[in-house]
């Protein structure tokens, strides 16, 4: 509450109540039992604070100082605005789809569940997500724009605001961002994704990618990861930002990770021009197929651990452009969505018995990522185990060593190394356990390339998925 008229005045705001008494409640809150009841135990504390606010960086505003800054009598008709930089004019346009996970989720029954037709209606609401009167006033060149793009999806929307676009306020970036959100039905938990899942997602970006200039997916935390490997593969000569985020709290409680996550991202495939997948979270946009779900809890979820961020949010945002993966943009960015579901991963382990590894091998797998020690090691004493490895590659099974180790790449320098080498075993260089499960299925799903070829390409840096693991 603010205080107006000295000390004293805060003092009579509580002046004749019982309020300053731990049962106090609203009125709303007292008309019956029943309400009281009802409500979180919890509630029946109150704890008061007093902000006083000093100036500073947190309360200030954009003004004419930064070439950004247009007074608002600028926007008043289409002719003060054509007399504007044409940098304030520039829209930029980003599809979110909205796939499931946390950020949307809402409390039942004690428990997170996701809530549909609930997400977009309440960023609406939200002065940081959508500046209604932008959209109001200065809507897209060609009227509905937005919408009719949305329309043409192959899915029904017949949820309440699904027809008319979001706009983010103007800050320091030179374009508005003007986004639309597509629920999915249902909404999904992430680990209830599939490959037919990867392949929808792709499918609704490539039939849009022409309309937007850039794409968010919202998308639960626990296998992010593993779709962003998999898009990644997916697109060749791929033009435009596509970005996974979500949270590791959901976007509405009142200390959230979801607010900044979701800004970042809608910022980055708005502005930042990067034709990547990638992941950002906790103000760093990360490689899709570089990244891996680090901590459970923490709103640092992901890591890159053998390739540094494309950029990081903090003042101000950089961009770390010799890092971005060379796109060959000149050329029709194409999908394949084609991919093989008969890969695994198996972990070494000190005990593990060649009856295991056969099983593991059996038909119907067609692919194996071996997450063996250190730098990509097993025990070379062990001749039944290499045995059934030779075996499997001599039925065409394709297998791929990785290290087990969260840093690290595969090295040639030992003799314990050597020994999968020989036995068949491809070396897969720096590559995280989510991107070579999911480079191993794009490859073999390649019905185009020969057996040979598809050897060659899983030790290919194919989008930018391996290699420069000593970059720091």
């Amino acid at each position: 509450m603010a205080c107006k008229n000295g000390a004293g005045s805060l003092a009579s705001d509580f002046e004749g109540k019982t309020s300053m008494d731990p049962s106090y409640r609203p009125k709303k809150l007292k008309t019956t039992d029943t309400e009281v009841k009802s409500t979180d135990l919890n509630y029946k504390h109150e704890s008061r604070v007093l902000v006083l606010y000093t100036g500073g960086t947190i309360g200030m505003r954009i003004h004419d100082g930064d070439p950004s800054y247009r007074p608002k009598k600028l926007k008043t008709t289409d002719t003060e605005l054509k007399s504007t930089d044409l940098n304030y004019k520039r829209e930029s346009r980003v599809l979110v789809l909205y796939t499931g996970g946390t950020i949307g989720m809402r409390i039942h029954g004690g428990v997170y569940t996701p809530e549909p037709n609930f997400l977009v209606n309440e960023l609406r609401k939200l002065s940081i997500f959508h500046d209604q009167e932008y959209v109001v006033k200065h809507s897209t060149p060609e009227p509905n724009f937005l919408v009719n793009e949305l329309r043409k999806l192959s899915i029904s929307h017949d949820q309440e605001g699904m027809n008319s676009p979001l706009c983010m306020p103007l800050s320091k970036e030179k374009a508005y961002v003007v986004y639309c959100v597509y629920e999915y039905e249902p909404l999904l938990d992430s680990c209830n994704m599939t490959m037919d899942d990867w392949a929808r997602i792709a499918s609704d970006i490539k039939t849009y990618y022409e309309g937007f200039d850039g794409f968010v997916i919202l998308h639960g935390t626990d296998t992010m990861a593993y779709t962003a490997s998999a898009l990644s593969f997916m697109f060749e000569n791929l033009g435009k930002p596509i970005i996974l985020t979500g949270s590791q709290i959901p976007i509405f409680e009142t200390r959230s990770d979801g607010r900044d996550n979701l800004l970042g991202a809608l910022i980055m495939a708005g502005n930042s021009k990067i034709p990547e997948v990638m992941i950002l979270f906790n103000n760093k946009l990360l490689r899709g197929n570089r990244s891996t779900k680090f901590n459970s809890s923490s709103f640092d979820a992901f890591h890159s651990p053998n390739f540094p961020p494309l950029a990081v949010l903090e003042t101000e945002i950089h961009v770390h452009r010799d890092k971005i993966f060379p796109s060959n943009t000149t050329q029709e960015c194409t999908l394949y969505t084609d991919l093989c579901p008969s890969v695994g991963i198996l972990r070494l382990f000190p005990t593990i018995t060649t009856a295991m590894v056969r099983q593991f091998l059996a038909p119907p797998l067609k692919g194996m990522v071996l997450e063996s020690y250190g730098a990509g090691n097993a025990p070379d004493s062990r001749e039944d185990l290499m045995q059934v490895f030779s075996e499997a590659r001599e039925r065409g099974v394709l297998l791929l060593n990785i290290t087990q180790c969260h840093r690290g790449s595969v090295s040639p320098g030992y003799a314990t190394g050597q020994a999968l080498t020989v036995a068949g075993v491809i070396p897969g260089s720096d590559m995280t356990p989510e991107a070579a499960l999911t480079k191993l299925a794009f490859v073999i799903g390649r019905e185009d390339w020969s057996s040979e070829d598809k050897k060659k390409k899983l030790s290919q840096n194919l989008r930018g998925e391996l290699g420069g693991f000593m970059w720091y």
